[in-house]
């Protein structure tokens, strides 16, 4: 599965394609009211997965979903606090059944209605490709009037030609089909913090970042009680992000062990991640309540729900998070110090900066 909310796709395309898949003539003029004939070359025998494959991969989705909408204001809302990660990007996400290992291909196919084409799986919340009327489910046909990949690279090459033709752009024009109609569609590009969210494949109740990636764990879902809380440990996780001075090694290597789907080499033990120390970890904590309030969310519950996993999930337990971020008690006194600072500069009408 490709890396990053692939809801940013064509913003880390920098590789050129060994091949150019544009080769092929193009498609007639798109029309919302012509039929549209699904451009599938060979497609294969529909193939079949086990119910536990099908149910694991739904559930799978449904969490990846819920991680990309609760992400998506905090990316877009405050690429004046990440001013390195800022940049323009799509806004979707496209997969194929091929974006699954072999071993859930089928199940990609059944659960998921993916085949050889690129689907719309997710579209970022805010974004201009949601203000554009894209949807989940659509099919992409052609990039500025050429047609796209179809197959076992198909994202991976959509990914290097989107990221070409957004240069100097500020929207891009995509045919999509929709049921049994070509869609013309003028999205314009979004300017967020390219970060990429990750689902983590583990049931221990942690979160990760290293300079270009954050992870929730499938315990951490489980245990945050709403999707506000879900946003208090994103924003923390992106502030790490945002504050790291280059890349981290050993959060890379423990991110791409808990990475389900992907073609990375998988690094096996446990993690030998030093625990953060208590000025980094709070400051960290201070970029976080900034970013939260930047996207519009409430933080007067933030330092209590840090509190309150502390308390059920102590330092001595491996993997907790805590055991990861063990200065509780430091990191409680700044969140209610920078609370208060922001309160006050509410009040004041003075700019929300850290």
């Amino acid at each position: 599965m490709a890396p990053l909310l692939a809801l940013v796709l064509g913003a880390c395309a920098t590789q050129a394609p060994p091949t150019d898949p544009l080769a092929t003539p193009s498609p007639p003029a798109a029309s919302s009211a012509d039929p549209a004939p699904a451009p599938v070359p060979d497609r294969p025998p529909r193939l079949t997965a086990s119910a536990a494959q099908l149910d694991f991969l739904r559930d799978w989705s449904a969490r990846e979903n819920r991680l990309y909408q609760v992400a998506a204001p905090l990316l877009i809302a405050n690429t004046a606090l990440c001013k390195r990660h800022a940049r323009m990007l799509a806004g979707f996400t496209v997969r194929t059944r091929y974006s699954y290992s072999h071993e859930y291909s089928a199940a990609a196919q059944q659960a998921l209605g993916l085949d050889e084409r690129l689907q719309v799986t997710n579209v970022m919340a805010g974004s201009g490709a949601q203000r554009s009327g894209l949807q989940p489910g659509d099919i992409l046909y052609s990039l500025q009037g050429k047609p796209l990949p179809v197959g076992a690279q198909a994202e991976r090459d959509a990914a290097i030609l989107v990221g070409q033709a957004m240069d100097g752009r500020d929207s891009i024009n995509v045919t999509v089909l929709r049921g049994e109609h070509q869609v013309a569609l003028d999205v314009p590009l979004t300017r967020a913090c390219a970060l990429g969210i990750e689902l983590g494949d583990a049931d221990f109740v942690n979160s990760y970042a290293d300079n270009q990636r954050v992870m929730v764990t499938r315990g951490m879902l489980d245990h945050v009680r709403s999707d506000e809380e879900l946003a208090y440990v994103l924003a923390k996780e992106m502030a790490h992000a945002i504050l790291a001075q280059g890349p981290r090694p050993a959060f890379s290597a423990r991110i791409n062990s808990l990475l389900r789907f992907s073609t990375a080499a998988p690094t096996p033990g446990r993690s030998t991640i030093k625990p953060y120390s208590p000025v980094a970890d709070s400051t960290a904590d201070k970029l976080a309540m900034y970013m939260l309030v930047g996207a519009g969310h409430p933080i007067d519950n933030v330092a209590a729900f840090w509190r309150n996993l502390a308390t059920r999930y102590p330092a001595a337990e491996p993997d907790s998070h805590t055991a990861l971020h063990p200065s509780t008690a430091y990191r409680l006194s700044v969140m209610n110090a920078v609370r208060n600072a922001i309160r006050a500069k509410q009040k004041n009408g003075m700019p929300l900066q850290p």
